[in-house]
């Protein structure tokens, strides 16, 4: 890819001032990057936009939204690390616009994609703030039936709640070797909220047993995939694809070879990001 000369400039929405700049271009998309201000987190949050080709020419063509959140915890730059997520949409000849938010700080690298509160939150960041800026700003297909949530370990889980939370506002979930329930930063045990309720609420075999239900009002793409050696969290996907057949919830599961690493997440990046776009709206 090469660089574009870009210059900064300032929109305004409502309480979300935006900056943003044009980074890199193939072939394949427009990468964009874009710094708006997020009431949720009481601050500045970027965004890594991929814009599929020929968006620039066909002025009148609207295109569905795959929302991708990264792993954690993280840096304040890891939503720069979905290049390969372009890329791979590209070769599947599927086109959609990519949006791959910050969804850490440096004294905030594991908020798991939830809400804690004033300046913390996190979940109403991504569907709330980062939604209506994407909807304001491109040429987005509005509502439920253009959007996807896709996320990488932490990110696959956030993708799972957010999901959960909003089902008015996402047609499509996928996991990839995510986990269903708040962890520790090393994956190693859960993560006590403080209440019963929020335990519940942002763990998803909470929700199981409503799934059915919800999914029938809402047709909903639920799709997980896990390596067969990611000792971490494969029993858990197991365990949630069970509860999931029993429950009579309509979900796609996999399980690939490998583990929990970036080679097994590159390697299948083509077949699944397919698979969510697929699912969605087209203009």
């Amino acid at each position: 890819m090469r660089v574009l000369a870009g210059s900064l400039v300032a929109l305004a929405l409502g309480a979300l001032v935006v900056t943003g700049r044009a980074h890199t271009r193939s072939e394949q998309s427009l990468k964009v990057e874009r710094t708006i201000y997020s009431p949720a987190v009481a601050g500045r949050l970027r965004l890594a936009v991929y814009l599929p080709a020929g968006y620039s020419s066909s002025v009148s063509r609207r295109y569905p939204v795959v929302y991708f959140l990264h792993g954690l915890p993280a840096t304040p730059s890891s939503y720069r690390g979905a290049d390969f997520l372009a890329r791979a949409l590209a070769a599947s000849g599927r086109r959609a616009i990519i949006v791959a938010p910050q969804g850490a700080r440096d004294n905030d690298s594991d908020p798991e994609y939830l809400d804690w509160g004033a300046g913390r939150n996190w979940e109403t960041a991504v569907t709330r703030d980062v939604v209506t800026y994407v909807d304001s700003h491109l040429r987005t297909i509005r509502g439920r039936r253009g959007r996807a949530i896709v996320g990488l370990s932490a990110g696959g889980y956030g993708a799972v709640m957010l999901a959960l939370h909003h089902l008015p506002a996402f047609s499509v979930m996928e996991s990839w070797s995510g986990y269903f329930h708040p962890t520790d930063p090393a994956g190693d045990r859960a993560l006590d909220l403080g209440t019963a309720h929020a335990n519940a609420n942002a763990n998803a075999h909470a929700f199981v047993k409503t799934l059915k239900r919800g999914f029938a009002k809402r047709p909903t793409f639920f799709a997980f995939y896990v390596g067969s050696g990611d000792a971490r969290f494969r029993e858990e996907n197991r365990l949630f694809h069970r509860e999931l057949t029993a429950a009579g919830v309509p979900h796609l599961f996999r399980i690939y070879p490998g583990g929990h690493e970036q080679s097994v997440w590159s390697a299948h990046a083509q077949t699944w990001l397919a698979e969510a776009v697929d699912h969605l709206a087209h203009g």
